[in-house]
């Protein structure tokens, strides 16, 4: 977003006649124009501040970067001097959002609700761990749960090398990791979201992910879609009309119907249930037009998480050819969304496809992966013509049968 800098550089909106104008009034007609002026290039717009010092990054590149529900947006960035000093500005949200500041693969995120000052003190070699942020108690649950969650991976990558070495029997392995895993989770949603539903680090924490394991599955799991409804609950009454909020009441709604939970913590009637259909997903299609999972209602949709840059991607799609002629003309489509970091090779790949063909830019790192609770490809679900998830399909060969259910 622009800052108050970028507003006062266009030069058609400071000529020189201004600056005349300007040197021949008195000091309280200055600063009045002056407002003017700001106001004029768009500085009505309530702004906060992100500032602070890197130290030892000296050349390196912070980036400022949107946590929003559309994926990691850059909002600005700026090559580090000797001084390590930065400062950014934002258009203030109307409701909590999430921001980051990162560098290389190193990150620091951060909430803001306000006109707010963010001040950031940290140190390249441990700038995601060992930092300093000031004047937020929300900022600091988030760093609380970083380094929890740091802490978590250290102790996942360990028990990870142990079973590659031939150390710990498959078993031991996945008994272990559920374990850790379990721990982790009762212990965050005791101190850091039941305690405190209504906070931003509150849902913060039910995103929050080790390596491609997801820590909270809001669509099956019991106590954690409770855990959601709390959180969504409160998000709902304070945030009424934030896009933020809608969109975590939306999938609790759905983890609750899927687990068909009385006392999840949200209470919503049917008709509400009913509207709230699918998680939508917005993404671009070879052409760059914008594509909506919600906007094949009416129709039963294969939606296909996939890569084609994977092996089995050739047998896969020859797979989804068969059923797409075998079925389209009874109204199937298929939304495929591509985790291809590669965005040439996907275009290439996809673009004599007949279904609609979309990628998430963000691969691996995309929160569908939460929101849908998958961590493998391909992964594919049965949407019916009511927008509703109707059947997760873990093995191909049962993919016609799921649809003949509905067409």
């Amino acid at each position: 977003m622009q800052s108050y800098t970028l507003y006062l550089s266009k030069p058609y909106l400071c000529t020189d006649f201004c600056i005349i104008e300007l040197k021949n009034m008195k000091k309280t007609v200055l600063l009045v124009l002056f407002a003017t002026l700001i106001t004029a290039c768009g500085g009505n717009k309530q702004q906060f501040k992100v500032e602070g010092q890197v130290e030892g990054a000296d050349g390196k590149t912070l980036y400022f970067e949107q946590a929003a529900l559309n994926g990691i947006l850059l909002a600005d960035s700026v090559k580090l001097g000797s001084s390590g000093s930065f400062k950014f500005y934002h258009e203030a949200p109307e409701a909590p959002d999430f921001y980051r500041l990162r560098i290389e693969d190193k990150i620091i995120n951060f909430c803001v609700d306000s006109t707010e000052t963010i001040h950031v003190e940290a140190d390249y070699a441990k700038f995601a761990t060992d930092y300093t942020i000031a004047d937020s108690d929300n900022n600091l649950k988030i760093k609380e749960l970083s380094l929890m969650l740091a802490a978590l991976q250290e102790k996942v990558n360990q028990l990870t090398d142990s079973y590659n070495a031939n150390k710990i029997s498959n078993l031991i392995f996945t008994d272990s990791l559920a374990h850790m895993i379990n721990a982790y989770k009762n212990e965050v949603k005791a101190k850091y979201i039941y305690a405190a539903p209504n906070t931003p680090y509150a849902y913060h924490a039910l995103f929050q992910r080790v390596g491609q394991y997801t820590l909270f599955d809001p669509l099956s799991d019991k106590e954690d879609v409770r855990a959601f409804g709390a959180v969504a609950t409160s998000f709902n009454n304070l945030y009424p009309h934030s896009e933020r909020a809608k969109n975590i009441y939306n999938i609790a709604i759905k983890g609750m119907r899927n687990v068909r939970q009385a006392d999840s913590g949200i209470e919503v009637n049917k008709n509400e249930v009913a509207e709230t259909g699918i998680i939508d997903i917005e993404l671009r299609d070879i052409d760059g037009n914008v594509r909506k999972l919600s906007d094949l209602s009416g129709k039963v949709v294969v939606l296909d998480f996939t890569t084609y840059q994977a092996d089995y991607s050739a047998d896969h799609n020859l797979l989804m050819r068969e059923v797409y002629a075998k079925y389209a003309g009874r109204g199937l489509e298929i939304y495929q969304v591509s985790l291809d970091t590669n965005e040439h090779f996907w275009k290439t790949a996809a673009d004599k496809l007949p279904w609609v063909c979309v990628r998430e830019p963000r691969g691996a790192y995309s929160d569908l992966l939460n929101l849908y609770n998958f961590q493998s490809l391909p992964a594919v679900y049965v949407i019916n013509r009511d927008n509703e998830l109707s059947a997760r399909v873990d093995n191909l060969e049962n993919l016609e049968a799921a649809l003949n259910k509905l067409l």
